[in-house]
């Protein structure tokens, strides 16, 4: 991972605010005690250096980023990790398995879809107070959502049209390998939830329903509601099932400096679905930064009929329910805003009245959406 860039704004989504409670002197010390036996050299040999906990690394979980130094049989080793660390305040989901993200880290370590070596994983909250996970920490740039990639940054700034169209066409190519997984073969089966409902679509809008339920109410959000009722009435059969990435947008890939995807980050929505899904988010997301907040898309993003074409070519699946996908990742996304304008309120960085929670990026491209029904 590479630190996030841009400031806080009111229509950031999902990119958190600096962690200034966490004790960062404490914090090192107990990470070099806790690598100390895991390197297998005593702990005034391991050392934390540069431990820092950005701006902007979501609401969802925490993020600490650190170089870890040590000697062992002479010879002093420095490595970049990354630290994943389980939320301590349930803001953005109503239950949070740092385990399940680890673990889908490690299963695609041998595929060709690019991600972060997991190092260790600890499930016991003494260390640092909750579960979580070291990673290496790999060089780069990440597309920013805040300011929006279509607004400024280096995709706007600094890149030409034919440079942008790469950086697009990379990271979908590393979203199109998830999907061309056999994901019974490489034992993803494990993220089915039979108790939810029969199918993996049935499973997935219990989920919302019970999201809806518990983070937001129901009379402040009518675009939720019309969605959710949609997805409900309007079920298609599921022809196809798959590896779904989940959160899959360019702001959670890192980029070489040969504009190459060379990382496929933040795993916390995946599921086993249709894998359209994942293209649908993938569009869904690309509006809502761009009409969503009344911007032109930068030239030289290829266009969503382009995108489309490409997924079909490249995965030989199905983009008959796109459509649908596209409202259930809209309908998903406003549930995420609302419960992000909720704590914003709760930390009074907008005021109690402003209705960012339920008029945002996302519910404005919902309603929309739906109109077009």
């Amino acid at each position: 991972m590479t630190e996030p860039r841009g400031e806080s704004n009111a229509y950031e989504a999902g990119m958190g605010f600096e962690d200034d409670e966490r004790d960062l002197d404490a914090t090192a010390d107990r990470l070099a005690g806790w690598l100390a036996p895991r390197l297998s050299v005593p702990p005034t040999d391991v050392r934390i250096e540069d431990l820092d906990a950005p701006l902007g690394t979501g609401f969802s979980s925490d993020t600490l980023l650190f170089d870890l130094l040590y000697e062992k049989n002479g010879k002093e080793h420095r490595e970049r990790l990354v630290a994943r660390l389980e939320p301590t305040e349930y803001i953005v989901f109503p239950t949070y398995d740092i385990a399940l993200q680890c673990r889908v880290l490690q299963l695609l370590e041998n595929t060709d879809v690019p991600v972060p070596r997991v190092r260790w994983f600890e499930p016991n909250p003494a260390v640092l107070g909750v579960p979580f996970y070291l990673m290496d920490r790999i060089a780069g740039q990440v597309p920013s959502d805040n300011p929006p990639m279509h607004d400024e940054g280096w995709i706007a700034d600094e890149l030409s049209e034919t440079e942008r169209e790469k950086v697009w066409w990379s990271g979908f190519e590393a979203m199109c390998r998830v999907h061309r997984l056999d994901w019974k073969d490489l034992g993803f089966d494990f993220l089915l939830e039979p108790e939810r409902g029969p199918t993996p679509l049935e499973q997935q809008l219990h989920y919302y329903r019970e999201y809806f339920e518990w983070g937001m109410p129901r009379e402040r959000h009518p675009d939720i509601v019309r969605g959710l009722d949609y997805l409900e009435s309007q079920k298609p059969a599921e022809r196809q099932i798959g590896l779904c990435w989940g959160d899959s947008r360019l702001a959670n890939q890192i980029f070489d400096r040969d504009l190459e995807c060379v990382a496929v980050l933040d795993w916390e929505m995946v599921r086993i679905g249709d894998p359209v899904q994942d293209l649908a988010w993938w569009l869904a997301s690309d509006r809502c930064f761009s009409e969503g907040l009344e911007l032109e898309r930068l030239p030289g993003i290829p266009s969503h009929e382009a995108t489309v074409a490409r997924w079909k070519e490249a995965t030989g699946l199905s983009t008959d329910d796109l459509g649908y996908y596209s409202i259930l990742a809209l309908t998903r996304f406003s549930m995420q805003m609302a419960r992000i304008g909720q704590h914003m309120k709760k930390l009074e960085i907008i005021d109690e009245d402003n209705e960012f929670d339920y008029e945002n990026l996302a519910s404005i491209t919902l309603r929309r959406a739906l109109s077009e029904l």
